[in-house]
C-alpha cells in the first residue's frame, strides 16, 4: 500500500501514520501472572468478543472494533484466527503477562489480503510505552512515514528501528501521551526466534527506555482486510545478535556502546552470579543470571549488590529493585521465586550513569555470598 491508511477509531483511538495495535483496547485494571503449565490441558475455546484471559498456561487477548473475527484458543501456546472482509480493525494473540526479556519461538502460517501484521506486541508502564517487533506484514509497511533510528541484526535477519509518538490517545491507562517503539524486520518471515532482550537493548542504545512490563503477545493484526493465521508461541533458547547500528541524526549516533564480559563473583555460598553490562553515553543495561549451585531448591530469594557510584536504576525486569542506587536489593516476583537445585533464573535492569559504567559487585543471595 502506497498511501497511509485512513484513520480508524479504535476504542476512541485515532491512528496517525502507523497502524496501531489494538490489543491495548481492552483495559484491565489488574495484571495477571501466568502460571507455568496447567494440571490438565484445557479444551479448545472459541472467542468472538473482546476479552483477555488465560488458556493452557498462556495469556491471551482478543480485540476488534467490528466485523466477523473468530479466534480459537488451542493446545499450549497455539491459536488460530480468521477475520472476514468488512472488519475494520482486529488484534488477537497468545503470550504472557507480564512481558519480559524472554526469548520467544513461534511458528505457523499468516495470510492477509490487504493490511495486517504478525508481530510481538506489548506494553510497559513508567514510562508508558507500546512496542512492536514486526515479523511479517501485508500491503502496508508499518515504518511508512516514521524516522529511522538505526538497525539491529539478530535471529537471522535485520530489523529497522523506529519511534513514534501518540498524543492524548487512549492507552492501557486511559487517554495519555506516550511513545511507540518499533523493530520492523526487513525480510518477512512466519516462524523463528525473537530474542526480545536484543530489541530492548537496541532501543535502549537509541535512548528509548522501557518501563515495568504489562502483557506481551505474539499478535495477529488485521486492518480493513481479511485473512487468517495459525500461530504457536513458546519460550526458547537465545539467538545471536549484532550490535545495533545508528542512523545519522538518531539519538544514539554519537553514543559509544560497549559490552563487558560476564563477571563472575567470588564467594562461598550455594549460588553463582554472572552478569553482563552493555553501556552507552549515559545509560546501561545489566543482564544477571542467578544459579542455584546447592542440592535443594531455593524458595523465595533476595539478591543484594552494590551499584557503582553515579548509577541509578530506572527500570528492571523479573525482580523488584530497592533502593535504586547504592546498596540495592533485587527481590523475586511471583513467577520466579523458586530456583531448583542446579537451576537458574535471569533478571536485569536499566540504569543511568555519570561516566562509571562498571558492573555491580558484592552479590549475596539470601545473605550468602555467591561465587
Amino acid at each position: 500500500m502506497n498511501d497511509t491508511p485512513a484513520h480508524p477509531n479504535r476504542h476512541g483511538r485515532r491512528r496517525l501514520r502507523l497502524l496501531i495495535g489494538g490489543a491495548c483496547a481492552v483495559v484491565v485494571a489488574a495484571t495477571s501472572v501466568i502460571l507455568v503449565g496447567t494440571a490438565h490441558a484445557e479444551a479448545d475455546k472459541t472467542v468472538t468478543s473482546n476479552q483477555e484471559g488465560t488458556h493452557n498456561g498462556f495469556f491471551y487477548s482478543y480485540w476488534k472494533d467490528n466485523g466477523n473475527v473468530t479466534m480459537t484458543l488451542r493446545e499450549g501456546g497455539r491459536y488460530t484466527v480468521q477475520w472476514a472482509s468488512g472488519t475494520n480493525n482486529t488484534v488477537v494473540g497468545k503470550g504472557w503477562n507480564p512481558g519480559t526479556r524472554r526469548t520467544i519461538n513461534y511458528s505457523g502460517t499468516f495470510n492477509v489480503n490487504g493490511n495486517g501484521y504478525l508481530a510481538l506486541y506489548g506494553w510497559t508502564r513508567n514510562p508508558l510505552i507500546e512496542y512492536y517487533v514486526v515479523e511479517n506484514f501485508g500491503t502496508y509497511n508499518p515504518s511508512t512515514g516514521a524516522t529511522r533510528l538505526g538497525s539491529l541484526t539478530t535471529d537471522g535477519g535485520t530489523y529497522d528501528l523506529y519511534r513514534t509518538q501518540r498524543v492524548n490517545q487512549p492507552s492501557i491507562d486511559g487517554t495519555a501521551t506516550f511513545y511507540q517503539y518499533w523493530s520492523v524486520r526487513q525480510s518477512k518471515r512466519t516462524g523463528g526466534t525473537i530474542t526480545t532482550a536484543n530489541h530492548f537493548d537496541a532501543w535502549a542504545k537509541s535512548g528509548l527506555q522501557l518501563g515495568t512490563h504489562y502483557y506481551q503477545i505474539m499478535a495477529t493484526e488485521g486492518y480493513q482486510s481479511s485473512g487468517s493465521s495459525d500461530i504457536t508461541v513458546s519460550e526458547g533458547s537465545s539467538g545471536t545478535t549484532t550490535p545495533p547500528s545508528s542512523a545519522a541524526g538518531s539519538p544514539s549516533a554519537s553514543a559509544s556502546a560497549s559490552a563487558s564480559a560476564s563477571n563472575p563473583q567470588t564467594g562461598t555460598g550455594s549460588c553463582r552470579v554472572t552478569n553482563s553490562v552493555s553501556a552507552w553515553n549515559t545509560g546501561l543495561t545489566d543482564n544477571i543470571t542467578i544459579t542455584n549451585t546447592g542440592t535443594t531448591a531455593i524458595n523465595g530469594w533476595s539478591l543484594k549488590f552494590a551499584l557503582a557510584s553515579g548509577q541509578t536504576i530506572t527500570s528492571g525486569w523479573n525482580a523488584t529493585y530497592s533502593p535504586t542506587s547504592g546498596q540495592v536489593t533485587a527481590t523475586n516476583v511471583s513467577y520466579n521465586g523458586s530456583i531448583p537445585a542446579g537451576g537458574s533464573t535471569s533478571i536485569g535492569f536499566q540504569a543511568t550513569h555519570t561516566g562509571n559504567s562498571a558492573a555491580p559487585t558484592g552479590f549475596t543471595l539470601n545473605g550468602a555470598t555467591c561465587s
